[in-house]
């Protein structure tokens, strides 16, 4: 296990010359300290599909290089198999179906639902992983995805949008930094296929006649004529067992893995831009993936294909290269660790823990969830240690397969709808239409690593079904999930019964002697606030932490959120 010393490690990054010994950091107090910057590269909808993990279909020279330079983790996996509700774990450190943050597009097929508009609502005392670096002293820039499964609150970033990046901090601060890679989406799967030009266009490009040919739109794609081959076509792909191999199917793990190529690419800019600016080696890397892979039967699913995912984290001057860490890693534990590596306490509410630091006790468990997918709903837990995994379906009545309607774009899916309905999948193809789900499912994950062999009902592994099944109820009562509670009850109970979205008070400003006290009575409600001079607005929204000085005549623009709240309005004084 990679350790490091816990009172000192945000301390030690900026030291020349490390020096490390059984994997833990010594200090030389005698240099100037400071903040390590942080950033994290993430990947959409991919499987350990890499060199580093063994998959060597391809060449990932950039991810690749992470991993030689870095510490490879072999057992990280998502809360969900689809990435708001994934994400909305990373953010908050607790698991999404403890906060109301698990059904995928709270915010719309509201027609198909019947349900109103909502948020996942956190307790009160949490907030966003980047509003605790923020409060750290840290620059924070994301790139660019948002659905968190709440609407961030105004100060959350100091940037957060196509530009947003860590060049544009001052000089003294140290930064955290999120870039989303799009690229491997399972939307660039779709025909027509082609590349999706999202953060190329600030952070992929410096030529300008480049920039110019792209648009402006995140989600433009370029025509597969113009999409550069990463991959030969004829490369001979290893198809999993629960999909055909037909010609469609191996066009489909083409675009994947060509896609991953280019996000390999766009990787090594950014890694470039880093070492431009001399950050390369004051600056921890994770590098990791939403969840797991975009074809059928991964993405949404709470097998390891959907769950399973790679980190790497690099650390200044390649500390610790090459080693590899098969501990298990949940996206609850991103969090806080993050904030142990800056020096800070994990929050008592955050139901992650740390993996690096020392003296942490490692999991025995990672757990997981399912629920409503767009318009379709279902629910499914599951709890899995080093080898098994434990699934229980509280819908057993209901069919695995969902027709979600994205989905259904992927030609490998209508690929599998066309088999099935001429009856012509294997029974291992076929196992996702069958109409009706065991109650439990048990599966050796590692003589079963694609999970097609439920071992359930087999009197052999009674054990390892028993103590699996007491250990999701010891997770499902410590965090409050009622996986059988209909989406409208738990609406009502994240509302506390009221009728509508509850709205965050208004702040109450109050200024004396050119200083301004600001509060809300809402508890948890996070206040952001301008100082508007000359009538220059700053861009970004600070975070009220403390009574802050108004010069005379300065306007004070000030909004309060609780997280899954609605904004309150906002509020205008000048100092007199």
């Amino acid at each position: 296990m990679f350790n490091l010393n816990s009172k000192k490690v945000w301390q030690y990054f900026c030291v020349l010359g490390l020096l490390c010994t059984t994997h833990t950091y010594a200090l030389d107090s005698a240099k100037v300290q400071q903040k390590p910057n942080i950033l994290w590269l993430v990947l959409e909808d991919m499987s350990p599909i890499l060199p580093a993990y063994g998959d060597h279909t391809i060449q990932t020279p950039n991810i690749s290089l992470l991993a030689e330079q870095g510490v490879k983790y072999t057992n990280v996996y998502s809360t969900s198999g689809v990435c708001a509700p994934s994400r909305n774990g990373l953010v908050l450190g607790m698991y999404p179906s403890a906060v109301g943050g698990n059904h995928m597009r709270t915010t719309s097929y509201t027609q198909v639902t019947g349900l109103p508009k909502y948020a996942a609502v956190p307790p009160p005392e949490a907030k966003m992983l980047s509003q605790y670096m923020r409060q750290q002293g840290y620059y924070t820039t994301n790139n660019y995805k948002t659905d968190y499964q709440f609407e961030a609150p105004q100060n959350a970033w100091d940037e957060s949008g196509v530009y947003a990046h860590w060049r544009n901090r001052p000089a003294d601060k140290p930064f955290f930094a999120v870039v989303n890679f799009t690229t491997t989406h399972e939307s660039g799967l779709f025909e027509p296929y082609g590349f999706r030009h999202i953060e190329s266009r600030h952070y992929f490009s410096d030529d300008p006649a480049r920039i110019a040919k792209l648009s402006t739109s995140p989600n433009t794609k370029s025509s597969e004529a113009d999409t550069p081959v990463h991959v030969p076509k004829d490369t001979n792909f290893s198809i999993p067992p629960y999909l055909p191999d037909t010609p469609l199917v191996r066009r489909d793990l083409w675009k994947m893995y060509n896609n991953l190529a280019e996000a390999d690419r766009q990787i090594g800019a950014v890694l470039e831009q880093l070492k431009q600016d001399g950050l390369y080696d004051n600056t921890i890397i994770f590098f990791y993936s939403d969840h797991g892979g975009p074809l059928p039967r991964q993405k949404r699913l709470i097998y390891d294909s959907g769950l399973k995912v790679p980190l790497i984290i690099r650390y200044p001057h390649a500390a610790s290269a090459g080693k590899v860490d098969d501990q298990l890693v949940s996206f609850v534990d991103f969090a806080p660790t993050t904030l142990k590596l800056t020096g800070m306490d994990i929050p008592k509410h955050m139901q992650g823990q740390d993996f690096i630091q020392n003296g942490m006790q490692q999991r025995e468990y990672i757990h997981a969830a399912a629920d409503r997918f767009d318009g379709f709903t279902d629910v499914i837990r599951a709890v899995k240690n080093k080898r098994f995994k434990y699934i229980r379906n509280y819908r057993p009545e209901q069919a695995y397969y969902l027709p979600v309607e994205y989905r259904e774009k992927i030609p490998t899916m209508q690929e599998l709808l066309r088999l099935r309905n001429e009856e012509k999948l294997n029974a291992y193809q076929a196992q996702w239409f069958r109409g009706a789900k065991n109650v439990e499912e048990l599966f050796d994950t590692v003589a079963d690593p694609h999970e097609l062999n439920n071992l359930a009902d087999d009197p052999a592994y009674a054990t390892e079904l028993k103590t699996l099944s007491q250990e999701m109820e010891r997770w499902l009562t410590e965090i409050g999930d009622k996986p059988n509670l209909p989406e409208k009850q738990l609406i009502t109970k994240l509302w506390n019964g009221a009728q509508a979205q509850p709205k965050t008070a208004d702040p109450v400003i109050k200024i004396k002697q050119g200083v301004a006290n600001i509060s809300s009575v809402t508890p948890g409600a996070s206040i952001s606030y301008k100082l508007i001079v000359n009538n220059y607005e700053p861009l970004a929204w600070e975070i009220y932490q403390k009574p802050i000085s108004v010069p005379q005549g300065t306007k004070l623009k000030v909004v309060a959120q609780r997280i899954g709240y609605l904004e309150s309005a906002t509020k205008h004084v000048i100092a007199n």
